[in-house]
């Protein structure tokens, strides 16, 4: 216990009652329970056997449980350590009988529970286009984390026919479950507190056997295992929860920051003891965050601090666009690598998982072995793989592996059996699968299913005209539209499928800078340089790698290196954020950037672009207000950020005038803005230097032929509107177009 600071060790022996552990980042929370456990059993001889702590992960149960055994030795066998839902699991294996159940219950993964909703649906008459299975799951899953079964679903919405059909759906879901003596893993917290309910000699078992109850990571707890937590804690009221309402992140996940904010409302004897000493950063970045999170108004005033010394300043660079500002961060780690810094000790973290492309791609290019912590490598997401495969097969109808992969994605009714059998005529026909296919109606077992082949194949067919136009966006735009992949994800309005077409999006925006950078554009060579990137992403390489993580993903971890990229104004803070009702959503992003910026221990780089493409068009952007929150004595500007505020005395205003349409997500459009010809010859100094203006005729290496119609100047960069004779109008900058003027 010497080990031990005064907040911790005031922390660990205070023993009776309620108790509420504010434990800032770094400050050495999983000790203070360790050690608390163990002053427990030690100092005040509690059994073993009456003591409960809970944890989220079982990674982190695992490292409790390891750190408890090794503190406390004989004995600590009989603690339980455990998840909220593995604890659950237990309690039912022994007692769902008593509400009904069996108690050799099966727990249903996501693939099984898409099963039975598809059974549902069915039986419901009820189109799965207009009530998708995971928007269904998601719902529902939502309803019982707040403890709304089928019933009180209906209840709360008595005049929404589509709610009212998704109580049935509740409904006939649960009696499937009940009927299979099965569970899913929401049920586990929901029946366990249905059973505490409807037996409360259970709840009494519970109540003695764990006098005394500790719940770490409290902020991310949502309304059930609020409720669970409560009734177990009722009778001895020796309940420790800890936790940091300022790391609060998962509210998409069902989190509820009020649990710990009112802590104190529903115990209101609860002692508090705030952990502010943090271990592993140094001031400086301590300062930024500590700036940072004082805006938010929702949460408990506290400030982190350490002994360490000040360390180096911040360092924020704001680049032309996001294929410099990932140049430069892999540069900068590649300088790091060259002076003898270990890659593991180096983080790159990002607001979304789409982001990961581009530096994925410069890590690759720059020989740097890197790992995606928590997700999967780009170009390995089915989403991507899946529209790569139409390419491929637009392409080359002889890919059968490419084509097996999307003849029934998304689901058109061609099953495995057809396809099957269809390969097997091909292979003793000798010819590839796209041509047996176009035989159907020949081939024996075949004729039921030619209908829906035909379909199929007349849509690839119609795709591969379009593709001799070689304008692959609007080729990719029409994959999209005319398969329904996108229509599908769009149907299942859950945050994956949203995720989902971000990734898209953003597959998309490769195509369009590939369009705009290549001499001669096709499809054989995109797809060419997709497959050496995607192929140099699989090596796993020795564990000497960069992580690349969301934010999300971040938290829990530190590292000694942590880059920041994508710090703009409705990209983090994100759009949904920024044009919400509720203002704790922003308050959830500021949260979000105070956990990004204490994973650093010793140099924090944050970075944003000025330019950055979304949805295929390039788009000037703010920087993050979070930039602007963190003191000016602990950061160094660095870029166009030090050009912006020299040109307009502000950080934030763009060098140039703008009359502000309509914002998109916190990001807007240059709007048109027609510049003289002695503007343009005159320029900056680093200016790219063009020859033409409004009215010129110009000719582009891809399009040909055109008119200039506008100019817009953006940095050191004009955005270039042309009206081509072939193709139509297109906006593309200066730098890129490499214009002719004839």
């Amino acid at each position: 216990m010497g080990t031990l600071n005064k907040e911790q060790m005031e922390a660990c022996c205070y023993t009776d009652g309620p108790l509420l552990i504010l434990a800032g980042a770094g400050s050495g929370k999983t000790r203070v329970i360790t050690h608390r456990i163990a002053y427990l059993i030690d100092e005040l001889s509690v059994n073993p056997f009456n003591i409960l702590a809970i944890t989220f992960t079982n990674k982190a149960a695992k490292e409790m449980r390891e750190r408890v055994d090794a503190l406390v030795g004989f004995g600590s066998e009989s603690i339980w350590v455990s998840t909220f839902h593995s604890m659950c699991v237990r309690i039912l294996r022994r007692h769902f009988d008593e509400i009904g159940g069996k108690n050799n219950f099966t727990i249903y993964d996501t693939s099984e529970q898409k099963t039975v909703m598809k059974e549902v649906l069915k039986l419901l008459n009820l189109d799965a286009k207009m009530y998708p299975e995971r928007e269904m799951l998601n719902i529902i899953s939502k309803a019982k984390e707040q403890y709304i079964g089928p019933d009180e679903f209906e209840k709360q919405n008595p005049a929404n026919y589509r709610n009212q059909q998704i109580a049935n759906i509740y409904r006939e879901y649960q009696k499937r479950l009940k009927n299979n003596n099965t569970l899913d893993f929401d049920d586990l917290i929901f029946k366990t507190i249905e059973l505490f309910e409807h037996s409360p000699e259970t709840l009494r078992i519970y109540q003695e056997r764990f006098k005394y109850i500790m719940v770490d990571e409290y902020q991310d707890t949502n309304h059930t295992q609020f409720l669970l937590v409560k009734m177990l804690a009722a009778r001895y009221r020796n309940l420790c929860v800890v936790g940091d309402d300022d790391q609060s992140i998962y509210k998409f996940r069902g989190a509820n920051i009020y649990n710990i904010l009112n802590f104190e409302e529903e115990y209101p004897d609860a002692k508090v003891v705030k952990l502010e000493q943090n271990y592993r950063s140094t001031a400086n970045i301590l300062n930024a965050a500590n700036g940072v999170i004082a805006n938010n108004e929702g949460r408990k005033d506290k400030r982190l601090w350490t002994d360490k010394e000040d360390g180096a300043k911040l360092q924020f660079t704001e680049y032309d666009n996001e294929y410099q500002e990932a140049e430069s961060v892999v540069s900068d780690i590649a300088s790091k690598k060259r002076i003898g810094v270990s890659l593991s000790d180096i983080a790159i973290l990002y607001r979304t998982n789409n982001q990961s492309r581009i530096l994925e791609e410069k890590l690759i290019y720059a020989n740097i072995p890197y790992r995606l912590y928590g997700g999967t490598n780009f170009y390995q997401r089915k989403e991507i793989q899946d529209i790569i495969s139409y390419l491929k097969v637009i392409n080359n109808p002889a890919d059968d592996i490419a084509l097996r992969r999307i003849i029934n994605e998304p689901r058109r009714g061609i099953g495995d059996t057809t396809v099957n059998k269809a390969q097997e005529f091909a292979i003793s026909n000798d010819m590839n699968l796209y041509d047996a296919l176009l035989m159907a109606e020949e081939i024996p077992g075949l004729q039921r299913a030619a209908a829906k082949i035909k379909v199929f194949t007349d849509l690839m067919d119609e795709l591969r005209l379009m593709a001799g136009s070689n304008d692959l966006t609007e080729l990719f735009d029409m994959i999209l539209e005319k398969t329904g992949y996108k229509m599908n994800l769009e149907a299942e309005n859950t945050d994956e499928a949203r995720a989902r077409l971000d990734n898209i999006e953003e597959l998309r925006n490769k195509v369009v800078s590939y369009e705009e950078e290549a001499e001669n554009p096709n499809l054989t060579e995109l797809l060419e340089e997709i497959a050496l990137v995607a192929d140099a992403a699989d090596d796993d390489g020795d564990g000497n790698q960069v992580t690349l993580m969301t934010l999300h993903s971040a938290k829990g971890l530190e590292f000694p290196y942590v880059y920041m990229v994508g710090m703009e104004e409705g990209l983090f803070p994100s759009s949904m954020a920024t044009c919400s009702d509720d203002p704790d959503d922003l308050e959830e992003e500021r949260r979000l950037c105070y956990v990004g910026i204490t994973r650093a221990m010793k140099e924090l780089n944050l970075s944003a672009a000025t330019v950055r493409m979304l949805r295929g068009t390039k788009m000037y952007s703010k920087v993050s207000r979070f930039i602007d929150e963190i003191p000016a004595n602990l950061i160094e500007r660095k870029g166009n950020a030090i050009l912006r505020q020299e040109s307009t005395g502000s950080k934030y205003d763009a060098p140039f005038s703008i009359k502000k349409e309509k914002p998109y997500a916190g990001v807007y459009k240059k709007p048109a803005y027609t510049m003289s010809s002695p503007e343009i010859s005159k320029g900056m100094p680093g200016d790219v230097a063009i020859n033409y203006q409004v009215g010129d005729t110009v000719k582009h290496i891809k399009f040909g032929k055109g008119t200039v119609k506008e100019m817009v100047k953006g940095g050191k960069d004009y955005e270039v509107t042309v009206d081509f004779e072939r193709v139509g109008e297109k906006k593309m900058f200066a730098s890129l177009a490499k214009l002719k003027k004839l």
